[in-house]
């Protein structure tokens, strides 16, 4: 799965689907995609704010692109949540770990190893072959019936 294909998979074809498995590519081209597109208009807020100051020190564009990351985040986070929840049963693995861990990381301390955790586990090979989330995502034509 290439980029493109990948961000428009998350973004318009599995928007809020949780269910199923996602491989890494797919992953990993979206995680590019997303921190690219933050960096740009973090960037973008950067030089914004630094020229559209006015003689009364009024950033009112500087606003408009924080807005707008705002918006995107908040767009993008049920996407990306979703994700990772398949990504989690391409490893076969429960999404309910994934939610564990989301309160766990707030946790002074701990969160930087539960992050770490999260991050290792969406890097490892998926399950080969269907497992109880479903066909592999990078090879759907495998069956359950072939390993019976």
């Amino acid at each position: 799965m290439g980029f493109k294909e990948s961000v428009r998979t998350v973004l318009t074809q599995k928007y809020i689907t949780f269910s199923g498995r996602a491989s890494r590519s797919e992953y990993w081209w979206f995680q590019l995609f997303f921190w690219a597109v933050l960096i740009v208009l973090f960037a973008l807020y950067v030089v914004v704010s630094d020229v559209a100051r006015g003689p009364d020190e009024s950033p009112s564009i500087s606003n408009v692109v924080v807005v707008v990351m705002g918006l995107f985040i908040l767009a993008t986070f049920l996407p990306h949540t979703a994700l990772q929840i398949r990504r989690f049963h391409d490893r076969n693995t429960s999404g309910w770990l994934y939610l564990a861990a989301l309160i766990l990381s707030f946790i002074p301390l701990l969160g930087r190893g539960v992050i770490g955790g999260i991050i290792a586990l969406s890097s490892f090979k998926g399950t080969v072959g269907p497992n109880k989330y479903g066909p592999d995502p990078l090879r759907p034509e495998m069956r359950a019936e072939v390993f019976a």
